[in-house]
Formats: structure tokens, C-alpha cells, sequence
């Protein structure tokens, strides 16, 4: 047997010469809330403890790719949704009962957000039907179930619906004859402050800034 027949079959040469390229991005996420306490939250007696709970969520997203050299690359994703329920866990000395609360109260924000991030990729050398590449880059983010203009709003915690930040990832590209699939793993940090505080509500007079946080795996199929 000789040595050209023991290299493994090259699957789609001419991919990654393409200007532009598409794919359809599914994605796992598992999210919380980086948050700080308002000056407020030690001169109280009502609430002892605030904890931001790690909660999953789905994203769904349409890749476009444009290629700008052998080894970098502008990714976006003009349709990008997540949908996720970030949690906050209070500890209550003396909840109120009729009100529905506990010792332990949880106070659940719903999220269908639509983002738009602008990425700059650095890939390696291809290896066979193989490749490796680092991304960098920011994102905008508006989410579309906002409580920020809810008006009975008692039991909750208002959050603005514009947001931005920045993300970093790592991923592989495996060549197969009819597709390319790549498997990503990608951390956000949320910029802007989040939170749009009423100093009249019990569950939000006590927390200051709050910033999202973001870690994501992904499939994307080119």
C-alpha cells in the first residue's frame, strides 16, 4: 500500500475558499446574573441573602461567514435567539405568606433574547479533514420579554431590554463529504447594566448593577 493511499480522503476541498459561507446554529446555554448590592441592602432586616441561580436555556442562530484571509475570518448572525429563565434566590427572615413568598423565595426572569454579535475568527492550518480556531468579538442584545415597563410589578425584577458585551470561544471544524460540523464552546460578558431598579420594590431596591453572564456549546452545519 503506498504512502498517498494511507492519507486519510480530503472531504470538500474548496470550503474554505469561499467569500461568503452559511450554516444553522444549535446551541446549549447555561447562564446566571453577576449582580451587586445597593447600599440599601445592609440598613434592611427583610431580606438576608440574594444568590443568582445558574438556569439553561436553547439559542438558535443563522450563521453568515466572510472570508478575509487563509486564516481569519468576520462571522455574524443576522437571526440569533436565546431563550432562557435566569433565577434570583432570596432568603426571607419573615416572609410573607399571602403573598406567596418562603423562607426560600425564587424570583424567575423569563428571556427571549435577539442578538446581533460581530466575531473575528483566527483558524489554523487545516489538518486533514480537520481545523481549530479561536474567536473574539461584541454583541448587541434586545430582549424581546423585558419586564422594564411592566407596571404591577410588586413581586418582580424590572431589566432593560438593550444590552451589550463581549465574547471569546474556541471551536473545530470536522470536514465530512457533504457538510461541515462545528462544535463550539463560547463564554459572554455582559457590559451594560441590566437592571432597571425601583427603589419602591422589595426584590429590586436591594441589588445595584446587574450584568449577564453566558457560557454556550453549540453545532453549527455549514
Amino acid at each position: 500500500i503506498g504512502f498517498t493511499q494511507l492519507r486519510e480522503k480530503i472531504n470538500m476541498e474548496d470550503h474554505d475558499d469561499k467569500k461568503i459561507r452559511f450554516g444553522i446554529n444549535l446551541g446549549a446555554t447555561r447562564s446566571h446574573f453577576s449582580f451587586t448590592h445597593h447600599p440599601i441592602f445592609l440598613q434592611q432586616d427583610s431580606i438576608m441573602v440574594i444568590e443568582s441561580i445558574n438556569s439553561t436555556g436553547v439559542n438558535l442562530a443563522w450563521l453568515v461567514n466572510i472570508r478575509m484571509s487563509e486564516h481569519f475570518d468576520i462571522r455574524t448572525f443576522p437571526v440569533n435567539l436565546t431563550f432562557t429563565e435566569k433565577n434570583f434566590q432570596y432568603n426571607l427572615p419573615t416572609p410573607d405568606s399571602p403573598e406567596g413568598e418562603n423562607f426560600v423565595t425564587y424570583k424567575k426572569i423569563q428571556s427571549i433574547s435577539l442578538s446581533l454579535p460581530i466575531q473575528l475568527k483566527f483558524t489554523s492550518d487545516r489538518i486533514d479533514n480537520f481545523k481549530v480556531y479561536m474567536m473574539a468579538g461584541v454583541k448587541g442584545e434586545y430582549d424581546l420579554a423585558s419586564n422594564a415597563g411592566a407596571r404591577k410589578a410588586e413581586n418582580l425584577i424590572k431589566l432593560k431590554r438593550l444590552d451589550y458585551g463581549v465574547e471569546a470561544g474556541l471551536g473545530f471544524h470536522f470536514y465530512f463529504p457533504m457538510f461541515v460540523l462545528t462544535p463550539e464552546v463560547k463564554m459572554g460578558w455582559g457590559i451594560g447594566n441590566l437592571h432597571s431598579r425601583d427603589k419602591n420594590l422589595k426584590f429590586s431596591n436591594t441589588i445595584d448593577k446587574i450584568n449577564s453572564r453566558i457560557i454556550s456549546f453549540s453545532l453549527t452545519v455549514e
